[in-house]
């Protein structure tokens, strides 16, 4: 696998300045401030329950933050309403923890759906394209007619990915990717999601407590903490600090 391209870019893709969020006598984000650039892929590190996946609803605009400010593609999310909101969404691929496939649909109809409810001006030649494409940039061609209860766990992931990537988002958010998935097919998913940054030049937040999976898909990853970002930067120079949170967070995760 090629090694991640440097980002030269200080273009900001996503901005997120001072972001609180509680849900009653729960405080999940506490001041959150993160700037992903055009065409990088960040991962967003932490335990379970640390609000990894509440950051990428609001950046969304799935959930309203409690304060602060989160620009997406220069648009303020939590000033944008209706079509406008939807627009944005439009730009943002958001591939679920659970591939969130339609089991009644084949993979070919999963992945026109998307086309069919939001490019209502494609002709069926054009949409056939499109999913043939995907199919190919996922490496599962063969599957087009399948359904997805004769997909393997790794398979199912792949095919979500592409169904994101068939509206050609601007930024990808992957929740979870290789959760619940064996060592050699979360290789297999990391390894596309960093083909998906140099195919599509997304740039991307990918939420994981998996250190492999931010270390080979990151140019930077994130230590979520306590509400707020610990430490940003290279995976290299983040888990050389001394701090001992960050410490035993790379101890009961990682093998070499």
């Amino acid at each position: 696998m090629e090694a991640l391209k440097t980002i030269s870019n200080t273009e900001t893709a996503i901005s997120i300045k001072n972001l609180y969020k509680s849900f009653g006598d729960l405080h999940v984000l506490r001041g959150v401030d993160l700037d992903v650039f055009k065409g990088e892929n960040v991962a967003v590190l932490g335990k379970s329950g640390t609000g990894k996946s509440v950051l990428i609803k609001i950046i969304a605009g799935l959930l309203k933050p409690d304060s602060g400010e989160v620009k997406v593609l220069g648009q303020e999310v939590a000033n944008l309403k209706g079509k406008e909101l939807d627009a944005l969404r439009l730009r943002i691929g958001f591939s679920f923890q659970s591939s969130a496939l339609y089991d009644s649909m084949n993979v070919r109809q999963n992945l026109e759906f998307p086309l069919v409810m939001n490019r209502k001006n494609l002709t069926k030649s054009e949409i056939k394209t499109a999913v043939d494409e995907v199919l190919e940039a996922v490496g599962l061609s063969d599957k087009l007619n399948h359904m997805p209860s004769d997909l393997s766990g790794g398979q199912r992931k792949r095919i979500g990915i592409a169904r994101t990537l068939i509206l050609k988002p601007e930024i990808m958010l992957y929740d979870e990717p290789t959760s619940g998935l064996d060592p050699i097919t979360s290789m297999e998913i990391n390894e596309l999601i960093a083909e998906v940054q140099q195919k599509y030049n997304t740039s991307s937040i990918i939420i994981t407590h998996d250190l492999t999976c931010a270390k080979v898909t990151g140019n930077r990853v994130a230590m979520l903490l306590d509400g707020k970002f610990l430490r940003v930067g290279p995976f290299k120079e983040v888990f050389e600090d001394q701090d001992e949170r960050i410490k035993s967070f790379y101890n009961y995760n990682f093998t070499e």
